[in-house]
């Protein structure tokens, strides 16, 4: 005899706790998200709606800055200090254009033909990073100082007479010239470049350059009809790692340059702490930004690949 007890329950009665149960197990992952968006809200956000009412006041540091919607100050940055944008996109772009002809034929080697001595050269593609970012660009003073083995050869071998007609040094000197900021930018930044190339070719199928041999495609038809183009993603990875933060940069400028090669990171970094004037500077930073933004965007459509590393 089946007593009130045993009476199993009724499905309609469990239905709600189902919900509850799977309600929760939806807002996981939006509380897993919830650290980094804090993250982000309180040292990104916060700070460059801070710098966006810094670049709109008036006053003085003994005054006191107000807001008072001053929007001409991105015009008047904007034109006293546009050499140093120009300057700043073509050291920033000619570092990047270097990296990627010395990274990618580094990355192709350690992906395709490095065997059991691959980790050992990722190993020292990531070791300038066990040192300081300074002492990495005081390195180069010396390397690149006047009557050193480094410039003895470029001046034997006739470099200096090319980059000396297109301005980037002064005679038999290297240092506080354009050459070198390029210089400590492009090592600086060579291995951003390395290692998203080197995750883009290695995610290549080796079947595909076995298929294009069987096809009798010589070995710069396959690069150039398989290689190549499966390799974009990390092409436009590692140029936008390299571009991006060369433009921002100003250690470099600041340390194996002059007054003539300031970088527009300079100017930011002058404006913040020697000349007080915080709204001049904080619009530069929005401006650097906003060409940046401008600038990749272009890339990436002309790159013909969203498809990033």
């Amino acid at each position: 005899m089946t007593t009130a007890t045993d009476t199993p329950p009724r499905a309609g009665a469990a239905a709600p706790a189902v919900r509850r149960r799977s309600a929760r197990r939806r807002l996981v992952p939006y509380w897993l998200l919830l650290p980094g968006v804090l993250w982000l809200l309180v040292f990104f956000a916060l700070p460059m709606v801070y710098q966006a009412s810094t670049s709109v006041q008036t006053g003085s540091l003994e005054e006191g800055f107000r807001v008072t919607w001053h929007f001409p100050t991105y015009w008047e940055a904007l034109r006293d200090y546009h050499p140093q944008f120009a300057k700043t996109l073509l050291y920033a772009g000619t570092a990047t254009l270097l990296c990627l002809l010395l990274g990618y034929p580094l990355a192709y080697l350690i992906a395709f033909r490095a065997g059991r001595w691959r980790h050992v050269l990722l190993v020292l593609v990531i070791a300038p990073f066990f040192t300081s970012f300074l002492i990495r660009t005081l390195a180069w003073k010396t390397i690149l100082a006047d009557g050193g083995a480094v410039v003895g050869a470029l001046d034997a071998l006739h470099v200096l007479d090319v980059t000396g007609r297109l301005g980037w040094t002064e005679g038999d000197r290297v240092l506080a010239t354009p050459l070198a900021v390029i210089c400590g930018l492009t090592y600086n930044f060579l291995p951003f470049m390395i290692l998203p190339l080197y995750t883009s070719l290695e995610r290549i199928d080796g079947r595909l350059h076995e298929a294009a041999r069987d096809l009798y495609a010589s070995p710069a038809a396959t690069f150039r009809k398989v290689t190549l183009p499966l390799s974009m993603p990390g092409v436009v990875s590692g140029t936008l790692l390299t571009f991006i933060p060369a433009s921002g940069d100003y250690v470099n400028a600041e340390l194996l340059g002059s007054t003539d090669t300031k970088m527009i990171g300079n100017v930011i970094q002058g404006q913040f702490l020697r000349v007080l004037d915080y709204p001049t500077a904080a619009a530069l930073s929005f401006l650097l930004m906003a060409v940046v933004l401008v600038t990749v965007t272009v890339y990436i459509r002309r790159a013909g690949t969203e498809d990033l590393v």
